[in-house]
């Protein structure tokens, strides 16, 4: 790298070198824009400008699966390869585009003209199967091979349904201007509060975070309130990577005013000054639509100093991701913004009192913050009576997979499964359900048995299921179950951060077996593998990323044993329903084992109430002293797939130590 390029490159920094370490993401992001990758010397260069050892630079470019550390094209493809674009031949079009090209997944031509790689969800599984461009003037967004391409300058269009419209106003007709969304009602009400009746307003309504982990909203605000700090923080974790999650892709394109509002009422309840919206990279159409809503706001006096003559001053900086999913989870994100590896934190602390650069934050999910001016306008009575008494509130639901019409559905707690699907115009091609996946990656999967359970926290928890961030994945009757559930090992494979050994080896291991599964080579006891290697992962992973990695893998081996049994043969349906007959016919249950697989359209007559989606029983051995140890069975040698794990091994070795204590994602 000769000087004149580095030159160029102390002005793409800039910007970021009064921050310090903790601009280091943005830094990078500016030289990658630059060059396409990091090279050695420029990373050194950062290194030196930014006063960060070397070794750290070279540790968080290997972390961030979007960092480039080999010579990469600027202009990049990137197929999502996930589950809902799976079974929309994404693997068919990754191909032919490679092909076209003189490439294989992952290369890069001679010539840095282009890079073609597989991806994790890019968060547009209503629109599978999708392609990210990166460096890409392209304009259409439909190609020709089916799949829709999005970039910088090409945003996917909204598709919003359901019979309420109150979080999703503005949604689904392009960005809201300020003008056109008001100069935020909500939050000049709040500053006729005091902040500690805005804390006890959102406690009354009943919220509880939108983003998978449904901790109370009003006790985390109390919290952070109540934490005495020079400089306290409000941070919006927009970093949306759950396979099946697209809600808050579709509120931050649409309507990014209403989280500014949320963000702005939050920071005045608990006495903050500083706020960061944290997004994935794998939004890059949204980072210009933030932007120009922060300069809107500013321009009216709504954010900076003295805000409306108030004497309360909030202002907001974008931070952008770079391909983490574990940067999700709340402590990990922090790490991120402050320029290191997303490695989750041990709690406690909490982040109410040491969050962000160690002082208070109060960390809220996109669609949580949406319902708080909801909140404000209306009132925690009103908005109480939307919803059930412990559900209450609207939910945004992300309909995907075997449907009609995929899309975000806002509907109140308490309409049933049925209900929800029969709004997406049920099963699509008039093929019947077998399945669906709830909460995403990280939930379980439901049959025909639940689809007259109610969608509220109460009711799903009733049944064994998640609701989770709202992921509802459809498959269908010709869908392979083991395909779905390689797809998922070898999502958390590569996501794993392999700061914990439980995690990083059982991920691992996983994959290694439901792969081996999916091509019809299943071994001896594989079943008890996956329980035990899911199980240790369950009880003994530092984060929430661990703690639910095997979560949809142990509610299949509930479902469908046979799969993990049979030599990996997938029953067919007409297979199901003959032994269904047999079954009747001797009075012996033996079809206990496939109950559930097919699901018809018309509700169950049988009267029987839903039975829960029990966790399959972890096999245990005694020791002498009497205690319950876990039975981790060997599993066979197989070669292991790059991820990020194995990519920091060498920093993960003396990571090996018991764990004690557990996370919770967002």
């Amino acid at each position: 790298m000769d000087e004149h390029n580095l030159s160029f490159l102390q002005t793409a920094i800039e910007p970021y070198i009064p921050l310090g370490r903790s601009g280091l993401l943005p830094a990078l992001h500016a030289a990658q824009n630059l060059y396409g990758w990091v090279s050695e010397a420029v990373a050194n260069e950062i290194a030196k400008t930014l006063r960060v050892p070397p070794a750290d630079v070279h540790g968080v470019i290997e972390f961030y699966s979007l960092f480039y550390d080999k010579p990469t094209s600027r202009h990049v493809i990137r197929v999502c390869t996930d589950v809902a674009c799976g079974f929309k031949n994404a693997d068919g079009i990754l191909n032919h585009i490679c092909k076209r090209h003189g490439l294989k997944p992952g290369q890069t031509t001679e010539d840095l003209s282009l890079t073609i790689e597989p991806s994790p969800c890019l968060g547009l599984c209503e629109h599978a199967p999708a392609v990210w461009e990166a460096g890409s003037d392209q304009s259409s967004v439909i190609s020709e091979n089916g799949a829709i391409h999005v970039s910088l300058n090409r945003r996917p269009p909204s598709i919003v349904g359901g019979p309420l419209r109150l979080l999703t106003a503005n949604c689904g007709n392009g960005t809201t201007s300020l003008a056109k969304y008001g100069k935020y009602s909500a939050f000049t009400k709040a500053l006729g509060m005091k902040p500690e009746e805005i804390v006890d307003e959102i406690k009354a309504s009943g919220l509880v975070g939108r983003g998978g982990a449904a901790f109370p909203t009003g006790i985390k605000w109390e919290g952070a309130a109540k934490t005495q700090s020079d400089q306290k923080y409000i941070v919006c974790n927009a970093d949306e990577s759950e396979p099946g999650t697209f809600k808050d892709r579709v509120l931050l394109l649409d309507d990014p005013h209403r989280t500014v509002e949320g963000m702005l009422i939050a920071a005045y309840a608990i006495g903050a000054s500083k706020g960061y919206i944290y997004i994935r990279a794998e939004y890059p159409f949204i980072i210009p639509v933030l932007e120009n809503a922060l300069k809107e706001s500013r321009e009216a006096g709504l954010l900076g100093e003295n805000i409306l003559g108030s004497g309360f001053s909030f202002d907001i900086e974008i931070r952008v991701g770079a391909g983490a999913y574990i940067c999700g989870e709340e402590t990990a994100l922090f790490e991120s913004i402050e320029g290191k590896r997303g490695f989750p934190r041990i709690k406690p602390p909490f982040p109410t009192t040491h969050g962000v650069f160690g002082k208070p934050t109060v960390i809220n999910n996109v669609e949580t913050l949406c319902n708080v001016p909801l909140i404000i306008a209306k009132g925690s009575a009103e908005y109480r009576t939307i919803g059930t008494e412990k559900s209450p509130g609207p939910k945004l639901f992300c309909v995907s997979g075997d449907v009609a019409r995929a899309g975000v559905y806002e509907v109140p707690f308490g309409v049933t499964l049925r209900e929800l699907l029969e709004m997406a115009g049920g099963v699509a091609g008039g093929k019947q359900m077998q399945s669906v996946l709830f909460g995403g990656a990280a939930g379980a999967f439901a049959t025909s048995a639940h689809l007259d359970v109610k969608m509220t926290f109460e009711d799903l928890r009733g049944v064994g299921l998640p609701l989770g961030s709202g992921v509802v994945m459809v498959f269908d009757e010709t869908r392979d179950m083991r395909d779905v559930l390689k797809r998922l090992g070898h999502f958390f494979a590569h996501e794993s951060c392999g700061k914990c050994y439980p995690c990083q080896m059982g991920t691992q291991r996983q994959m290694e077996i439901l792969a081996r599964i999916a091509e019809g080579k299943t071994q001896k006891d594989d079943l008890v593998r996956l329980q035990d290697v899911g199980w240790t992962m369950t009880d003994a992973s530092l984060c929430g990323l661990g703690q639910t990695a095997a979560s949809a893998v142990l509610s299949a081996m509930k479902l469908w044993p046979e799969i993990f049994r049979d030599e990996g043969r997938r029953l067919a349906l007409s297979e199901v329903e003959a032994m269904k007959d047999e079954s009747a016919k001797s009075g012996k249950p033996a079809l206990s084992k496939v109950e559930g697989l097919k699901v018809g359209k018309k509700k169950d007559e049988s009267g029987k109430k839903v039975a829960k989606v029990a966790r399959a029983q972890k096999p245990v051995k005694r020791v002498a002293a009497g205690k319950k140890v876990s039975k981790v069975s060997k599993a066979p040698k197989a070669s292991k797939v790059k991820t990020k794990a194995t990519k920091n091994v060498t920093k993960t070795k003396v990571m090996k130590k018991k764990v004690v204590a557990k996370k919770s994602r967002k």
